[in-house]
């Protein structure tokens, strides 16, 4: 992992990352409560990215998403998570769009090792698919940093809560805990459907900081 500490972050708007890897605090611990699920709102319209995306690779977007369903978050689905996040983020080379393909803006999977934000989103959910995630929990999400820039993120449906896996941050969090503000990602029945997000709690469940 040297070389994810050290590397310089471009096409995406830097954060400070957390080292912690831990599994989830469990509910009750000290610490400010955070909602652990988001309210979606109306259809929005897909990125660009996603429908060229789509074009490039139409096998990888077809049909609904059979059925939503969120993830037992075990603690074996947990290091899943973990390890997938780890090995996308070590192993993929951060890099602009109009850098390496020379355009403003391109999806693709970074078979060559390098890519932006939507790059590593797009393997990370790849790579969980093959290992037997349902499709409806890996969300593709747009969000702002706090600077304003775009950025994009998987969002995991767990019936833990939302978390997040960014290859700006080691650390795997709740979205309420990521610094964003959300603005659109995926609907869960159906991955060629984007939905709004509003950042009032979907629910009355919470988690504790940690």
């Amino acid at each position: 992992m040297q070389w994810f500490s050290k590397r310089i972050l471009v096409g995406c708007a830097s954060l400070l990352a957390v080292a912690a890897l831990a599994w989830p605090a469990a509910a009750g611990a000290a610490g400010a409560q955070k909602p652990i699920f988001i309210s979606v709102g109306p259809d929005a319209r897909p990125p660009i990215g996603w429908l060229q995306f789509c074009d490039d690779h139409p096998a990888d977007c077809r049909g609904a998403n059979g059925g939503v369903r969120d993830v037992v978050l075990t603690s074996a689905a947990w290091h899943d998570l973990v390890r997938v996040n780890q090995w996308v983020n070590s192993n993929v080379k951060p890099i602009t769009d109009l850098d390496h393909w020379g355009v403003a803006e391109r999806w693709d999977y970074p078979d060559d090792g390098y890519g932006d934000c939507e790059d590593y989103v797009l393997l990370k959910r790849k790579m969980l698919l093959k290992a037997g995630w349902p499709r409806s929990a890996l969300l593709v999400t747009v969000v702002r940093d706090q600077h304003g820039a775009g950025h994009a993120v998987l969002t995991v449906e767990t019936d833990k809560g939302e978390f997040v896996l960014d290859n700006q941050n080691e650390k795997i969090v709740l979205w309420s805990e990521s610094g964003y503000r959300f603005v659109k990602r995926q609907s869960q029945a159906n991955q060629n459907v984007w939905v709004t997000l509003d950042e009032t709690p979907a629910s009355i469940p919470t988690a504790s900081a940690h």
